[in-house]
């Protein structure tokens, strides 16, 4: 209620009384008030009624909800259900108009302000993450993989003669279709080993920019989060050579946000050489439902040339849902979930290190990964070489979701491109492994009941091979006399690769 309401108030009920609501409301005015005033994360998190508070005021701004509206357009913001109303707060009219995603709506005032806002708190979140320098960035309603190919889109109409987007390999699906989509052909250059780690080759690099002459290069699409044991791109020396050379350099950053490493790298490559643009993905950094993406840059008119590039208005859910979320946390709250994911990284390594030793294998060495770990799993391969495909079966049957397990010589074609050694970011990574992750949101009690039913899967394996192992055994040095000759071999050609073991 507005001033006036209250002091008719005072004739209904004791004005003591409604002096001390109107401070109460006051108060989380006021909270609204800094957070119009200053466009930044407030320090503290906002109580559910204050931020309900908000969305109401923002909702009664937008025309879909004035009292007697009368609308004869084709886009009123009609809703037939009154639950999908207040799954949306009643904010109907999304975000942008139809030639610029980043334009306010004459229908849509409270809209509007809530993606001004979500796009300036966003903006702050990224600084305090670790890119202090970052000029913009807007929120889109689309997964990373196609925010990045919005970003190639927005570069062709500067390059267009260009057809190639140098990309250092990692195996990921969304990444390597986004240049596809865009209508470019990714020229996927190896990783290097480095002891256990895949890195950039910057020599390859190099040399197919010299190949393919630079101005026939789109860009250069590098990677910072990824699965051990690949480890982020060397984003300061790639920054560098895109400017000595004149080439955009696009970053995908899918979950690099809540780590200071990546973070830092992308900083670092913006001071020495070359980002034009980095993309990062809200569920993965933030925990909101999927399907929205931050597009940031370091060059204001670049990112708004990127966001008028997107056709017509856009759902304003994921904006909706990172404002929600970040007000709900405060900066201190969302830091405090930074530092709890880097200390539980710490865990899970020493967790996985012991358990490997316990199984007779190892922790691989990635430290320039600083999300992701892997597990050696050569003596399960040696096993069987079903083994492996199977433990990944056990664990997802087992309720461990996100650990990947990648055995050796798989082959995946994508889009008419065959990658031997699919899912190891290599053609030949010698070692088959497991991942797990230390992302944002994950718990104490995440990774010890991880690496419990971890144990007690590779126990299973092991158990089952030396029982078919014993029973081959028996086979061959005490068969039964009831047992004819044909069910002898029968049992011998189905246990044929333990025999060959066996031999040895």
């Amino acid at each position: 209620m507005n001033s006036e309401n209250f002091t008719l108030s005072e004739k209904i009920v004791l004005p003591s009384y409604i002096r001390q609501g109107s401070q109460a409301r006051r108060s989380h005015e006021q909270l609204i008030r800094l957070l119009l005033e200053q466009g930044k994360c407030p320090e503290e998190g906002w109580s559910e009624s204050t931020i309900e508070l908000f969305l109401n005021e923002l909702a009664v701004m937008d025309s879909n909800n004035f009292l007697g509206n009368c609308g004869v357009g084709e886009r009123e913001g009609r809703v037939a259900s009154s639950l999908v109303a207040r799954r949306h707060y009643r904010l109907i009219h999304g975000i942008g108009r139809s030639g610029d995603i980043a334009a306010i709506q004459p229908k849509a005032a409270g809209s509007s302000l809530l993606n001004k806002l979500t796009n300036s708190v966003v903006l702050d979140i990224l600084k305090i993450a670790g890119v202090r320098s970052v000029a913009s960035c807007f929120v889109v309603p689309m997964a990373t993989g196609m925010s990045l190919t919005l970003c190639f889109l927005t570069l062709r109409h500067r390059r267009p003669k260009a057809r190639y987007i140098i990309w250092p390999r990692i195996d990921q699906k969304s990444c390597f279709k986004s240049m596809i989509t865009a209508g470019f052909e990714p020229v996927v250059v190896e990783n290097a080993l480095e002891g256990d780690e895949l890195r950039t080759d910057l020599e390859a690099v190099e040399r197919k920019i010299e190949e393919l002459g630079a101005e026939n290069i789109l860009c250069v699409h590098s990677t910072t989060s990824c699965f051990a044991p690949r480890v982020p791109d060397r984003i300061e020396e790639l920054a560098a050579m895109c400017a000595k050379y004149n080439i955009p350099h696009i970053v995908n950053n899918a979950y690099g946000v809540q780590s200071s490493k990546c973070m830092h790298l992308i900083q670092q490559g913006a001071r020495v050489g070359r980002i034009d643009a980095f993309v990062q993905s809200l569920d993965k950094n933030f925990m909101v439902p999927v399907g929205g993406a931050i597009i940031a840059g370091f060059d204001e008119p670049f990112v708004q040339e990127i966001s008028k590039m997107y056709p017509g208005r856009a759902s304003a859910s994921p904006s909706l849902d990172v404002l929600i979320t970040l007000l709900t946390l405060g900066a201190k709250g969302y830091k405090k979930l930074l530092s709890e994911r880097k200390e539980l990284y710490s865990f899970l390594a020493q967790e996985l290190k012991s358990l490997a030793s316990a199984h007779k294998e190892r922790l691989l060495h990635t430290p320039h990964n600083p999300i992701s770990l892997a597990m050696s799993l050569d003596c399960l391969q040696a096993e069987s070489d079903k083994a492996v495909t199977q433990l990944g079966s056990m664990l997802f049957t087992r309720q461990v979701s996100g650990a990947r397990v990648v055995p050796l010589g798989n082959e995946q074609t994508i889009s008419g491109h065959t990658f031997r050694g699919f899912m190891s970011h290599s053609e030949s990574y010698p070692w088959p492994y497991l991942n797990a992750a230390s992302a944002v949101g994950i718990t104490r009690e995440d990774v010890a009941l991880c690496i419990k039913r971890l144990d007690r899967c590779l126990k299973t394996l092991k158990k089952e091979q030396n029982g078919a192992e014993s029973i081959t055994r028996e086979l061959i040095f005490n068969p039964a006399p009831c047992l004819c000759m044909s069910d002898v071999c029968l049992s011998l050609f189905t246990l044929s690769p333990l025999l060959s073991r066996l031999s040895h």
